[in-house]
């Protein structure tokens, strides 16, 4: 590359003495290193962490206390311990897809999570050209059975980009594999799954149905509540270009919508807090055992 020549005229700093100069640098690149620091997490609980394109509309994620990541093959070699110490108190990790595929590295990071402290639960992706008992006990038969996970995720939106089907179903249909894999997989580990879903598939078929179930919801460019009609979320996928000490490259990264207290009340419920009361007697929920919940349901 061509350098280009100074001018010959004099600069700011040229009649300071030399220390004068070196402090007025340092200052200046601190303020620099400050204010880039700001831009890649806006008043982050977690300076660790950070996101390579960060988008203003979903700052507010930053201030919630609870954050953590979703995982799959893509993310290669996960350093778990380091996950873990950067603050990350959840993960949810690709299990299954359809009725045929397991996420190649499910095992390693489901047992690596585990031994490294992180709480976690597994995902299935729904495929919509194959029927959903099958999906189902495709999920039975590659996720273990493990009291202390998290609630099993069912991952719900369209598929265009799919090779081999990339077609939408009827809604009515949708709902109905909806339905048999939420059940199956609420029998299979004896919790009440979370629905992840996109802005779009949420609009198509989602809007006024599974309301007593808790959402991950994905809003990348804006507040939740300027995407979804009528939705209250428990997760919120508020980047895809997240980064983390312990994973090379982008990753997904979440948070839970309330308090430290209520993230406790909700690992050891396997609920929303918010729903406890009206479900427990359902046998839904677990119950809370004395000291986890801290403070009021609210705060």
């Amino acid at each position: 590359m061509k350098t280009r020549r100074r001018s010959p005229s004099r600069s700011k700093n040229s009649g300071l003495p030399p220390f004068l100069r070196a402090l007025r640098f340092g200052a200046l690149a601190a303020l620099s290193l400050g204010l880039a620091s700001c831009a890649i997490a806006p008043n982050s609980r977690y300076p660790a962490k950070s996101d390579i394109k960060p988008h203003a509309g979903v700052a507010s994620a930053h201030r919630l206390p609870i954050h953590g990541v979703d995982i799959s093959k893509w993310q290669g070699k996960v350093d778990w311990a380091a996950l873990r110490q950067a603050g990350t108190k959840f993960a949810f990790i690709k299990a299954t897809e359809g009725g045929d595929h397991v996420d190649n590295r499910f095992l390693e990071n489901w047992w690596g999570a585990k031994n490294a402290g992180v709480p976690r639960g597994a995902y299935h992706f729904v495929y919509w050209c194959r029927p959903a008992h099958e999906q189902a006990v495709w999920f039975k038969k590659n996720v273990p059975q493990d009291p202390e996970a998290l609630p099993p995720v069912l991952d719900v939106e369209w598929n265009g980009e799919s090779v081999n089907c990339p077609k939408k179903v009827p809604r009515e249909q949708a709902l109905s594999m909806i339905n048999v894999l939420l059940r199956e997989m609420e029998a299979h580990t004896g919790k009440r799954p979370i629905i992840y879903t996109d802005i779009t598939f949420h609009k198509d078929i989602l809007e006024g149905e599974f309301n007593d179930y808790p959402y991950w919801i994905r809003s990348v460019a804006a507040e939740p509540q300027e995407r979804y009609a009528d939705r209250r979320w428990t997760f919120w996928q508020f980047t895809t270009t997240g980064r983390v000490p312990g994973v090379s490259g982008d990753i997904d990264r979440n948070t839970f919508y309330g308090t430290e207290n209520q993230w406790r009340m909700f690992v050891a419920s396997a609920c929303d807090p918010r729903d406890h009361k009206r479900l427990q007697p359902l046998g839904i929920c677990r119950d809370i055992s004395n000291g986890v919940q801290t403070a009021n349901i609210d705060e």
